[in-house]
C-alpha cells in the first residue's frame, strides 16, 4: 500500500488456505475505502495520496520451495552490481518465482548461527571481503564484492529454471567466481548443485 502505482492482487486463485489481505487493509481506508466484486472476486479501493490502492480481499496460499541461492564474486563491487542485476532481470521473466529481497538482492548474506547465544543468523563472514584478513575467507585474492540473490518458487523446478536464467545471465566481465551458499547442508529440504541445475537446464 506505500509503495507509489502498486495495486495487490490474489496469483494463486482457487489455492487452499485463503488469507485475508484487502479485507484487513480495507480499514485503513477509514471509512472513504469501497469494495467491487468482479468474477466472483471481491476487491477493495483505498485513497492514497496519488490516488488509490486497489487490493483483493483474500489470497490463497500454497506450501513452496524457498531459499534457492546463488553467490556473485566479482572483482569491484559496480560491475558486480551491474552483473546481479542482468541475473535478477533474467530471473524475473520465470513463472511461478519471487525474488523475496528488495532489488532482488542480498549484500548481507548470513550463515546458520552466530557466537551471540539468542542469534539463529548472523553475517556470513567467510564471504565479507572487508574482515578477510581477520576470518577464515572463501574469496579468492582478486574478490571484492558478493552479491547473493535468493529464489523463491511455486516448485523446486521453478527454483531450478530461475537459478540457471540468473548464473547464465550474470556471466559477465569482472564477475570472478559464481558459488552458493551451502550451509553444510543442513538447510531445507532441497539441495540444488549449480553444475546439476546448469547441466538439467540447458
Amino acid at each position: 500500500m506505500t509503495c507509489p502505482t502498486t495495486a495487490c492482487y490474489n496469483g494463486l486463485p482457487g489455492g487452499a488456505d485463503p488469507v485475508k489481505v484487502g479485507g484487513l487493509l480495507r480499514y485503513f481506508g477509514d471509512g472513504y475505502q469501497s469494495s467491487k466484486k468482479l468474477e466472483g472476486r471481491r476487491y477493495w479501493r483505498m485513497p492514497v495520496m496519488d490516488g488509490e490502492f486497489v487490493c483483493e480481499e483474500s489470497f490463497s496460499t500454497q506450501k513452496a520451495v524457498a531459499g534457492g541461492n546463488f553467490l556473485l564474486l566479482g572483482a569491484d563491487q559496480r560491475r558486480t552490481l551491474a552483473a546481479a542485476e542482468a541475473a535478477v532481470s533474467a530471473i524475473r521473466e520465470v513463472r511461478g518465482v519471487i525474488l523475496p529481497f528488495p532489488g532482488g538482492l542480498v549484500r548481507s548474506g548470513s550463515k546458520v548461527g552466530s557466537r551471540y547465544k539468542a542469534l539463529k543468523a548472523s553475517t556470513n563472514d567467510e564471504y565479507c571481503p572487508t574482515i578477510r584478513a581477520i576470518t577464515r575467507t572463501r574469496l579468492p585474492e582478486d574478490v571484492n564484492a558478493v552479491y547473493e540473490i535468493v529464489i523463491d518458487a511455486l516448485d523446486a523446478e521453478a527454483v531450478r529454471r530461475a537459478m540457471a536464467v540468473g548464473i547464465r545471465a550474470a556471466c559477465r566481465e569482472g564477475v570472478r567466481v559464481i558459488s552458493a551458499g551451502n550451509y553444510g547442508g543442513k538447510l531445507g529440504q532441497h539441495q540444488l548443485r549449480l553444475h546439476e541445475v546448469l547441466a538439467e537446464t540447458s
